[in-house]
This record gives structure tokens, C-alpha cells and sequence, in this order.
């Protein structure tokens, strides 16, 4: 399950968009809107927006994705309870919305429309929330027992338009490519083969590096939007742990080859050094017992001054 998030200022668009017909759109879910008609609903969100005129993007538009492996578990009564408690967990509580499924796609998804100006004139708010979705869609596709799905790497990338195809091909780049590398230059080599070049971003105009871009076919990426293990301090301790882990393992393969040639050596000697390890044990009263019945040495007899 994956979220994704838009703003902006027209209810028209979005609603004309996520019950356009031709996507064989169901309304599975609604609240605060009047359903006679499209107009209707439009309306009914515009009506409230007049509550807070100070806000100008009062749509919230977001489409909530799952695996095609889940389509036969997700009815539309379990679809609009996930959608509920996504919308609950991010904030988006006492306004008007509207949830379409869409089947235009092989993997089922929801698009949730809601009014940016709640019940009371309010705003709901937009802090961080494209981080505290993605903490959501992990703990709602854990708890409702739903495919994870190993992020970028199941994307169709033969259907995405550019930049998202060039995108992606930075993304599988890097992600066959970093592990292999020990450092810097060896990864600029690698990535040059494929045509893709690395600029570095410097903090003022200091030696310090606050960002890392790539680019290919004439587009440009920063590292973390292609994906946050690509930006710069997370490839660069990937780099230095790569390089420790190669060293360990050189280090180990030498002690390994040492111990064989010292094991062949001694074989080849044929036991020569080997020290018998048979022999009286030790007793101590019979020690003792020899040590008193021991006979004394004899003084010289002699004569003296």
C-alpha cells in the first residue's frame, strides 16, 4: 500500500477526474456532499471552502495503492475501512470526502477527495505529511495482513513516461551498482559506463558535501529523490562499509591460506616435532614418601683448628 499526495485549488478537476466514467469508477464512499450529481458534489465542497477564504489550496486529493496480489481480499466494504483509517491517522477528521475506486489499472486503488477546510472553518494540516503517510500505509498494510512490496522494484518501468523512465533507470543503476563499490571513484567508473554522471552540492564555499545529483539523458536528479538510500551520507557509508567489509575478508582469506601452509609443512615433516605426551603420572605421597627414606649424605670427617 502506497499513498500519494496532491494539493491544489479546484474540486471540479479532481471530482470530474476520480468519477470520469471511462476509468470505470465506483463512489464506494462519501460524507458532507450532497450525491445527487457531479455538480452537486462540487458544490458542496466549494460551499464550505467559503468558511476560510484566507486558504487557497483547499482541495486534498490522495490515491491509495495496493498489490495486484491483494485484489481478490480487497472488496470495496475493506477498501473504505482502510481508506477511513488512513484518513483518521493522518488528521483528516471532521470534513467532507469522497473515496473512488478506480479499474483502470491491474492493481486496485482508491482515490480519496476531501475538503482541506473542515466542518468548522478549520484547516487540516499539511506538516510533514508525506512523511507520516509513509509511516501509515506500512503499519495499515501490516495490520490488515497486505502485500509489501519491495518498493521501486516491482514499478512497470516500461510504461512510465519521462523523467520517471530515466528515473528508474538511475534507480536500478545504483541499486545493482553501490554494493560492488569501495569508493568514490570506482562507483563515478562504473556509473559512466552507463551513462550516468555524479555532480556533487557544497555547502557554501566550504570542502563539506551537502548533496550529491545524477544525471542522465539530460535529466537531473538529487540522490534522495530517487530514492532516500541514495543521498549522499547514505551511499557514502555504504562506500566505506563495503571497502572494511573487503578488507575483513582479505585479512581472514591470508589468515586462512597461512594456517594451511603451516598444517602442510608440519605433515610434510611426518610427525617429527611431535612430543610424546605418555609418561608416569605424578604422585605425591609416593613423592613424599621417597623424599624421606632418601638417604642422608655422610659429613666428612676431618680435623679442625
Amino acid at each position: 500500500m502506497v499513498a500519494k499526495i496532491v494539493k491544489g485549488q479546484s474540486f471540479k478537476g479532481v471530482v470530474n477526474y476520480v468519477l470520469d466514467k471511462a476509468k470505470q469508477t465506483e463512489l464506494i464512499a462519501a460524507n458532507g456532499v450532497r450525491l445527487k450529481s457531479r455538480e452537486s458534489i462540487i458544490r458542496s465542497f466549494i460551499a464550505q471552502t467559503e468558511l476560510n477564504p484566507k486558504v487557497s489550496k483547499t482541495v486534498g486529493h490522495i490515491s491509495l495503492d495496493f498489490s495486484a496480489q491483494d485484489k481478490d481480499k480487497l472488496t470495496n466494504t475493506k477498501m473504505v475501512q482502510i481508506a477511513k483509517e488512513y484518513m483518521s491517522k493522518m488528521g483528516i477528521i471532521n470534513t467532507q470526502y469522497i473515496v473512488g475506486r478506480h479499474y483502470d489499472k491491474e492493481h486496485p486503488h482508491i482515490h480519496i477527495v476531501f475538503n482541506r477546510i473542515d466542518n468548522n472553518g478549520k484547516t487540516i494540516s499539511d506538516k510533514n505529511d508525506r512523511y507520516r503517510s509513509e509511516k501509515i500505509c506500512k503499519e495499515l498494510t501490516e495490520k490488515h495482513g497486505l502485500y509489501f512490496a519491495q518498493g521501486k522494484e516491482n514499478v512497470k518501468t516500461h510504461r512510465l513516461k519521462e523523467p520517471d523512465k530515466t528515473k528508474y533507470e538511475i534507480y536500478d543503476t545504483l541499486k545493482a551498482t553501490v554494493p560492488k563499490c569501495k569508493n568514490w571513484k570506482e562507483l563515478d567508473n562504473e556509473l559512466k559506463k552507463q551513462d550516468i554522471t555524479i555532480s556533487l552540492k557544497y555547502k557554501g564555499n566550504t570542502d563539506e558535501v551537502k548533496g550529491i545529483r545524477f544525471e542522465k539523458n539530460g535529466y537531473i536528479f538529487n540522490g534522495s529523490k530517487i530514492d532516500r538510500q541514495f543521498s549522499y551520507s547514505k551511499i557514502d557509508f555504504q562506500l566505506k562499509q563495503n571497502d572494511r567489509e573487503q578488507n575483513i575478508q582479505s585479512a581472514s582469506n591470508h589468515f586462512q591460506n597461512q594456517s594451511s601452509v603451516l598444517e602442510n609443512t608440519v605433515s610434510a615433516l611426518g610427525g617429527l616435532f611431535d612430543i610424546p605426551t605418555s609418561g608416569i603420572d605424578y604422585d605425591p605421597d609416593e613423592a613424599e614418601l621417597m623424599r624421606q627414606t632418601k638417604p642422608k649424605k655422610k659429613k666428612k670427617r676431618g680435623y679442625h683448628l
